[in-house]
């Protein structure tokens, strides 16, 4: 499968989450099958499949003090694997940007951290997920929000543009990341942080993995080794970088999305125990 063919897949996917969330086509979930019903959770492409409520990868993200106020809608498109608003030290009057914005909800949260001084804006390629940030944007009322159409390899705002870059779960999803890695340099300040949430590798993974589609989709077979993401980042132009592990996923957790991608799960966890896990990753674009 090409990276053209790739990049279809990915915008399939996640325009059917969408289409779920927001009644358009309830019978399918994000990686084929039945749909959740939109009062429980949609269905996430970190996992391949809805596990009502018992994803190992995007469960327990956010606190009801984060979510309380949002619209249901955002909160339900959530597929991500961490929670970057929460890590990253956001201030009044910053500009962020979200890579792969979704249905928003990291954007909703970043623009009440920056106030109403500060700026945020969400990236996606996505029509469907655009469409459902900007409905969820007009409930929540947020002044400083705008959602960009566009690809995280080819970011469409201009050089030195944004203070903070934050992600959930997307840059894993890149056939390019060495380009979305540059990019997100570009449209840095000098001092600017990058923050994101990642699903990141710790030693060989089976090639099984790795060669699955649906589990490239599923943020499984795209995650990059902690070394790679390290020298990927410093090649970028990136200093200060740290990852840390936010939750690390055991065998358990690995059967129940291996078995969502069609793979031999009891040959497959075992190997894979402790070996891929969630990550903070910082780190700063030079001021010179």
């Amino acid at each position: 499968m090409g990276d053209v063919e790739l990049e279809h897949l990915v915008k399939q996917k996640y325009g059917e989450v969408a289409r779920s969330v927001r009644g358009q086509d309830a019978s399918t979930s994000c990686c084929g099958g039945s749909a959740p019903a939109p009062a429980v959770q949609a269905s996430s492409c970190c996992s391949g499949t809805a596990l009502s409520g018992a994803d190992p990868i995007t469960r327990d993200l956010y606190d009801a003090v984060q979510t309380d106020s949002l619209p249901e809608a955002a909160v339900l498109a959530s597929l991500g694997c961490g929670n970057p608003t929460a890590l990253a030290e956001l201030r009044p009057g910053e500009v962020v940007l979200d890579l792969g914005s979704g249905g928003g909800i990291d954007v909703l949260l970043s623009a009440r951290r920056v106030g109403p001084t500060g700026r945020a804006y969400g990236l996606d390629m996505t029509d469907e997920m655009l469409a459902l940030a900007n409905e969820n944007k007009r409930q929540a009322q947020a002044t400083n929000v705008e959602f960009l159409k566009g690809e995280i390899e080819h970011i469409p705002l201009p050089d030195a543009a944004v203070d903070v870059i934050i992600s959930n779960c997307v840059i894993n999803l890149s056939v390019d990341k060495d380009q979305v890695l540059r990019e997100a340099f570009r449209v840095l300040k000098p001092g600017g942080r990058f923050a994101v949430s990642d699903v990141v590798t710790r030693g060989e993974i089976h090639p099984e993995v790795r060669q699955s589609m649906l589990a490239w989709v599923g943020c499984i077979a795209g995650a990059l080794d902690e070394g790679d993401y390290r020298s990927k980042l410093s090649a970028a132009g990136f200093t200060d970088i740290e990852i840390e592990a936010t939750r690390v996923y055991r065998a358990d957790d690995a059967r129940e999305f291996l078995a969502a991608s069609g793979l031999d799960v009891s040959r497959i966890a075992e190997e894979v125990d402790g070996r891929f896990f969630s990550a903070f990753i910082r780190a700063t674009r030079p001021v010179r």
